[in-house]
């Protein structure tokens, strides 16, 4: 089985970042267009019942079941607002949610709570349906990706996923594989210094490898 997950969520970590669903930019809009012709083949797809993640299925013409399991995580009373402001209101809480996954200072959900029904969520993926396509948020990716390596649910916020990424996890023989690509146009050039422009995970991966770094 292959599951490509389509990252929904814009740079996380930015000052001006705000917790929660949000509409596309025109910008995203156009430039998400262009790359149709760059998603890879499936026979279904699932996506997060968020505005966002609906805005960009339509955007790349994908007829797109949504999914409940694939909801971004529960930010409580974080949701809707921005991350500078959490910051300097409940810093505490804010470095105790990074840091314990178990915590969830603002009354949501907690990343290993989110971790666990990822997890679930894929399991219930019966192993015939070939390949499927999942546009979903950043958080929901990485807890795939804490699943399908075996890590911790503390890795959680090493393992970065960058906005419009494919992260495609391969099942063969109860291991898991993972690579990360860029959803990008059909004139996207490839790099000319002989590096790659994907990184390619397996299940041993060490904590520092779990690291994922693409190149736009």
């Amino acid at each position: 089985m292959r599951l490509t997950m389509l990252c929904a969520t814009a740079a996380e970590g930015r000052h001006d970042q705000v917790f929660g669903d949000g509409a596309l930019s025109h910008r995203d809009r156009r430039e998400l267009m262009t790359a149709r012709a760059a998603l890879p083949p499936y026979s279904l797809a699932f996506r997060a019942p968020t505005v966002r993640c609906a805005q960009i299925a339509e955007a790349l013409a994908v007829e797109a079941t949504p999914e409940y399991a694939l909801r971004d995580l529960d930010y409580g009373t974080w949701d809707g607002r921005p991350l500078r402001e959490i910051a300097a209101e409940d810093p505490y809480g804010l470095s105790t949610w990074l840091t314990d996954p178990d915590a969830a200072p603002h009354g949501g959900e907690s990343v290993g709570r989110l971790c666990r029904r990822t997890a679930a969520w894929m399991e219930s993926l019966p192993a015939g349906m070939g390949s499927v396509l999942a546009i979903t948020e950043g958080s929901v990716i990485r807890a795939a990706l804490v699943h399908a390596l075996s890590v911790p649910a503390r890795s959680f916020w090493h393992l970065e996923v960058p906005p419009f990424s494919a992260v495609t996890l391969a099942l063969h023989d109860g291991h898991w594989t993972a690579r990360l690509g860029r959803l990008t146009a059909p004139q996207h050039r490839e790099p000319t210094d002989g590096s790659a422009s994907v990184a390619v995970l397996t299940r041993r991966a060490t904590p520092r490898q779990m690291c994922l770094t693409g190149r736009a």
